[in-house]
């Protein structure tokens, strides 16, 4: 039986950290459209012989700089209208990290990479302030 899908799938990293007692997440301002010069969370499409854990590490140091393996799989994300290029799915993760140990620089597709207190998050491109949400509420469940 053949399924006729047009279906893309992603990764996005939801990196947190604390600075001066204070959450915060990491972001990168989006270089090219969809949502040119908005703020997202770092993450892009799948290859086609790549695992998932592999991409979404492959992905935050393309355009962060930072390296890790450590993740921790937050939620899948599949709304069909959630990018506007077509119908993606998108595998999140999220890790926590040192800002002291890991230097950032954006590259890649992405403008600008910079931390953002979680109480004062940008304006977000896709569906990433849902997918913020959710991964707050998580993380912060896990430190009680």
């Amino acid at each position: 039986m053949e399924y006729p899908q047009n279906i893309k799938v992603t990764v996005d990293a939801v990196v947190f950290s604390y600075s001066d007692t204070k959450l915060s997440v990491l972001l990168v301002k989006r270089k090219n459209e969809p949502f040119k010069g908005k703020w997202a969370i770092p993450g892009g499409f799948v290859e086609d012989d790549e695992p998932l854990e592999v991409a979404v590490a492959r992905e935050l140091e393309e355009e962060t700089g930072v390296k890790t393996d450590r993740f921790e799989q937050l939620h899948t994300f599949g709304q069909p209208d959630r990018d506007p290029r077509g119908r993606t799915i998108s595998v999140t993760y999220f890790t926590e990290i040192s800002q002291e140990n890991n230097q950032i620089k954006a590259a890649s597709d992405a403008e600008e990479a910079d931390w953002f207190p979680i109480d004062a998050l940008p304006e977000m491109a896709f569906d990433h302030s849902s997918i913020l949400k959710t991964a707050i509420d998580k993380f912060m469940a896990h430190k009680i």
